[in-house]
């Protein structure tokens, strides 16, 4: 086991009816508040009105920003800096999924940066300060409800980065699993996807003696495998929905990765298959980490061959240890078909081949591998491209 130092400051409120706190919450941010969101769908649940109500009876003023998108776009994130400054803002409150986090913790970090924020992102800026952050989570799936990351994607230069900061932790996260029934299923088969994307980043590693992490990786495992086929027959099953919720948090908030090295190759790979097809980052994962899985086992087949037994109960006999890795990364991505999204990218309608255009943008400005359980190269990122068709 590495050394390691864990602190996580963010105040999760959770369960029914926890929404009604926001105003008080915020309150003890500041008085202005930009109401950071997506679309339509936050009206729709009746969300919208409960937030406002809140924040009204708190005696908050609010100055509203809406139209963030599935992969959160920087042009929204400059207007957003722009009215901050303009309206004298003092808390950015995000109510939406990751992307709407993402989109508003990059807006109170971008408040306090002079000149070229995006050079922040492509360069990994050290980001100093941010205007404090609440969150109100609609979709679990990203865990960006208490990580340290912001990812955002520039459409004028064609890069999708990220900023990295305990500075853009939020301050407080909302989690009410009743405003999660009204997803549709591909987001909810995405969220899934997501989660057990972040479990999948931590879980192979080279790292030994690692156990204590190891088993509560396999049992967040168990719960996705377990709870997400309820809330896909039922979607208003609120017992299963919150179990699937606090396993996003807990996915992503650094616990699971402490004292072992981490990978997140899959996840710089995906980046460049949302960045340039605009798909849902979820399904993106999907279509990617069953194929990394099988272009890196024999790094380590040890530890798949452990994820096999212990997380999908396969029971060859110990002398088949091929057979069982692959049984296990074949298992793990039927489960994913299960949830009706796609493994391939044809079955994503993603028909031609830009493998060498994403592959170069993965690196730019950012050295010449990606990972740590196989360094990756660009051949390597493009042949993974190649098992994805």
């Amino acid at each position: 086991m590495l050394s390691f130092t864990f602190s996580h400051p963010t105040e999760l409120v959770f369960g029914i009816d926890s929404v009604n706190q926001v105003g008080e919450l915020t309150k003890n941010l500041g008085k202005k508040v930009l109401l950071h969101y997506g679309k339509a769908s936050i009206k729709k649940s009746g969300l919208y009105d409960v937030v406002i109500k809140s924040l009204t009876e708190a005696g908050l003023e609010v100055v509203e920003l809406g139209g963030v998108q599935a992969n959160p776009i920087f042009s929204l994130v400059q207007e957003g800096i722009e009215l901050c400054k303009s309206e004298q803002i003092e808390v950015v409150l995000a109510v939406g999924g990751g992307s709407v986090m993402d989109s508003a913790k990059a807006i109170a970090a971008g408040v306090y940066v002079e000149k070229d924020y995006w050079s922040y992102f492509m360069k990994r800026g050290d980001v100093q300060k941010a205007l404090p952050i609440g969150v109100v989570s609609t979709l679990p799936a990203t865990g960006s409800e208490t990580s340290p990351s912001s990812v955002i994607t520039n459409t004028e230069v064609q890069h999708k980065r990220s900023i990295n900061s305990k500075q853009i932790l939020p301050k407080f996260a909302i989690v009410d699993p009743s405003y999660h029934t009204t997803l549709p299923a591909y987001q909810t088969a995405c969220g899934i996807s997501d989660i057990l994307s972040h479990l999948i980043e931590r879980y192979f590693t080279h790292t030994t003696h690692v156990d204590f992490t190891d088993r509560l990786l396999e049992a967040s495992f168990q719960t996705l495998l377990i709870n997400g086929p309820l809330v896909m027959m039922n979607p208003q099953d609120l017992n299963a929905r919150s179990e699937i919720a606090f396993a996003s948090l807990v996915a992503h908030n650094g616990l699971l990765g402490s004292g072992r090295e981490e990978d997140w190759a899959s996840h710089r790979i995906e980046h460049e298959l949302s960045n340039y097809y605009d798909i849902a980052h979820g399904a993106g994962l999907a279509i990617i980490m069953p194929h990394w899985m099988r272009y890196v086992y024999k790094e380590n087949p040890a530890r798949f061959e452990q994820f096999a037994r212990r997380v999908f109960k396969i029971d060859l006999a110990f002398d088949r240890q091929e057979e069982t890795v692959l049984a296990g990364i074949d298992a793990y991505e039927q489960f994913l078909q299960d949830l009706l999204l796609p493994t391939t990218l044809t079955e994503a309608g993603i028909l031609d081949d830009r493998f060498e255009e994403m592959a170069d943008n993965s690196f730019v400005d950012r050295g010449h591998t990606v990972g740590n359980f196989k360094k990756l190269n660009k051949a390597d990122v493009m042949n993974i491209f190649r098992l994805s068709k």
